[in-house]
């Protein structure tokens, strides 16, 4: 019997696990693996599943000392990238992506970015494999203060932001950053800390009411890409 189809999730907070990509996955035919860096569970030295996923967290992706486990995850996205195994990076996954393949990230640069965002396709996006026939402009939910300021050379641009100009992106054939969050509802917003978000000046209250109205037409689009990357961790396999 074959064995099943796997993907490594690294999960970097207490609030932050795949949620609804768990579920979207499963769909496709991908079993996810949750490792929790941030309650000390010990990353694999070698990655043996079939595809990574990087979740998000309130760090830099090398923010070693507050972070102690990220070394091992930028040692596993390194070898994701070597060997052609399917690759998302979500946020600080996303930015970690960028990194490790040559970008560069900053931290609180620009303006952040809270709550459902529109974000515009870029003429790549129409090219790629899953990003190509969404909506031109669908929404996301952003929750990100730091940003990456360059992309890896050649990477592929596929979405910006008014805030944020790389909000999608790939590198090689089968590796995906997001600054977005397109795992999450707005069930969320009532976990992030509401401290930060008076900090800027957001109002949760505010926030969660868009993300209501907007997600029935955002959940279809993230549940299609999150499709098309199972189909590829497959094929891949």
């Amino acid at each position: 019997m074959e064995s099943a189809v796997t993907a490594l999730v690294v999960q970097n907070t207490p609030y932050g696990g795949p949620e609804r990509w768990g579920d979207w996955l499963a769909e496709g035919g991908v079993r996810v693996e949750v490792v929790r860096g941030d309650v000390g569970e010990a990353l694999p030295a070698r990655l043996a599943h079939d595809a990574l996923i990087v979740l998000g967290g309130a760090y830099l992706p090398d923010d070693d000392e507050r972070a102690p486990w990220l070394p091992a995850v930028r040692a596993l996205m390194s070898q994701a990238l070597d060997r052609n195994v399917p690759v998302f990076g979500i946020c600080l996954g996303g930015q970690m992506l960028a990194q490790v393949a040559g970008g560069r990230v900053a931290a609180e640069h620009g303006e952040p970015e809270f709550g459902s965002t529109a974000l515009t396709l870029l003429p790549d996006a129409a090219q790629d494999p899953l990003f190509a026939g969404l909506p031109t402009r669908p929404t996301a939910m952003e929750n990100h203060v730091d940003a990456i300021v360059r992309l890896p050379d050649g990477a592929r641009w596929l979405a910006s932001s008014e805030r944020c100009p790389y909000q999608a992106f790939r590198v090689g054939q089968a590796a995906w950053g997001v600054q977005f969050h397109p795992e999450i509802g707005p069930d969320r917003i009532p976990h992030w800390p509401a401290g930060r978000l008076e900090r800027y000046g957001v109002d949760p209250a505010e926030l969660y009411r868009r993300a209501v109205l907007e997600d029935p037409a955002a959940a279809p689009t993230w549940r299609e890409v999150a499709l098309r990357f199972a189909a590829r961790v497959r094929d891949q396999r």
